[in-house]
C-alpha cells in the first residue's frame, strides 16, 4: 500500500492540542433529510475553525458521479466549487476545542482513506470519535427523531439507541472506520439518524438538530441550535398544514404514528440522566456538578488566557 499520507496535506503551522474528541460526518450516500450536509454547513459557518488537513480531491472523488459547481455568468464561466474533503480544529459555543471530518464521502481507496485517518486519530492522540448518519425510515415527523447506535460505548446505545436491527446494509467510509476502530478498543460511536421517509429528499431542519444533539450527548460539546430549531418549527407547521388539507397524507401520518407508538412502548432505554442503578441523580448532586463543571471552566480559562487562541 502506498502511504496514507500522500492522500492528504497537513497544515505544519496549526498546532492542534492532543486528546480532543473527532466528529465526522460524511456526504455522498443516503443523507436523508440532509442531515449530514446540514450538520457540516452549520457547524463550519457557524463555529469558529481551522483547516488542519485537506485531502486530494483528486485522487479520492469521482467526478463523473459528483459534478462540482461551476457558475455560468451570461458569457464566461465564475465560482468554481469543487467538493472538498478537510480535518478541521473547531471551538463549540463554551470555546471547547474539538476536531471535525467534514465533506464528501471518498469514492475511491476507502482501506488507504482509513489508515490516514486512523494515521491522523494517533498522531493527534484523539479521545473518542463521534459520526453521524442519516437514513429514511417509515416514521412519523410528528415524533422526535430516533437514532440507532453503534460502536463500542455502551452506555449511549442503552440510554439512546430505539432500533437494533440485525441485518446486512450498504457500507460508507465511515462504517469501515469504525471497524477497524473497534478493532482496536478505540471508543468510537455512530449515530443512525432515523428520518421520516416522506422527508427523506427534503433539507430537513430537526435532522441536523437530531445529530447535534447526538454529538452533544457522546463528547460533551456545546451547540448554537436556536436557529435550527426556529427553521425546524417553521417547516413542520408548512407539513402540519399540507397533511391537515391532505386526507390520504393524513392517514399515512396517522398509521405512521401508532406503530410508532406501539413500538416505543415495547422499548426499554435507560435514561441518560439516571445512573447505573437507574435512579436520578438528586437535585443537590446536579448543583454540585454543575459547581464542579463551572470551576472546571474558570480554571481552564485562566490557563489559557480566557479561551484566546
Amino acid at each position: 500500500m502506498r502511504d496514507p499520507g500522500e492522500l492528504y496535506e497537513l497544515d505544519p503551522a496549526l498546532g492542534v492540542p492532543e486528546g480532543l474528541p473527532l466528529v465526522a460526518g460524511l456526504t455522498g450516500f443516503a443523507d436523508a433529510g440532509s442531515g449530514v450536509s446540514q450538520l457540516g454547513t452549520y457547524l463550519l459557518g457557524t463555529l469558529d475553525n481551522d483547516v488542519v488537513a485537506t485531502f486530494d480531491a483528486d485522487i479520492l472523488l469521482d467526478y463523473r458521479a459528483r459534478r462540482p459547481i461551476i457558475y455560468f455568468d451570461q458569457d464566461h464561466l465564475t465560482d468554481y466549487q469543487p467538493a472538498t474533503l478537510k480535518l478541521y480544529l473547531a471551538y463549540d459555543e463554551l470555546r471547547q476545542p474539538f476536531l471535525l471530518l467534514s465533506g464528501f464521502e471518498p469514492d475511491f481507496r476507502w482501506e488507504a482513506f482509513t489508515e490516514a485517518v486512523l494515521g491522523l486519530i494517533e498522531r493527534f492522540k484523539v479521545k473518542s470519535i463521534t459520526w453521524v448518519h442519516s437514513i429514511p425510515m417509515p416514521v412519523p415527523h410528528t415524533r422526535p427523531i430516533g437514532v440507532t447506535v453503534s460502536g463500542n460505548r455502551s452506555e449511549l446505545i442503552d440510554s439512546m439507541s430505539i432500533w437494533k436491527p440485525h441485518t446486512q446494509v450498504p457500507a460508507n467510509a465511515l462504517h469501515l472506520l469504525e471497524y477497524r476502530l473497534q478493532q482496536l478498543s478505540y471508543p468510537i460511536a455512530g449515530f443512525i439518524l432515523l428520518i421520516p421517509h416522506y422527508l427523506a429528499d427534503t433539507e430537513y431542519p430537526a435532522a441536523a438538530v437530531a445529530a447535534l444533539d447526538s454529538i452533544s450527548a457522546a463528547t460533551g460539546l456545546i451547540f448554537p441550535t436556536d436557529r435550527l430549531r426556529q427553521e425546524d418549527r417553521e417547516f413542520v407547521a408548512n407539513i402540519d398544514e399540507q397533511v391537515a388539507g391532505n386526507p390520504e397524507l393524513g392517514r399515512l401520518v396517522g398509521t405512521l404514528e401508532e406503530r410508532h407508538d406501539s413500538y416505543m412502548e415495547d422499548t426499554q432505554l435507560r435514561s441518560p440522566l439516571t445512573d447505573s442503578d437507574g435512579e436520578l441523580p438528586t437535585a443537590d448532586e446536579i448543583a454540585a456538578e454543575l459547581e464542579n463543571f463551572l470551576a472546571f471552566r474558570r480554571h481552564g480559562d485562566e490557563e489559557n488566557g480566557r479561551g484566546e487562541r
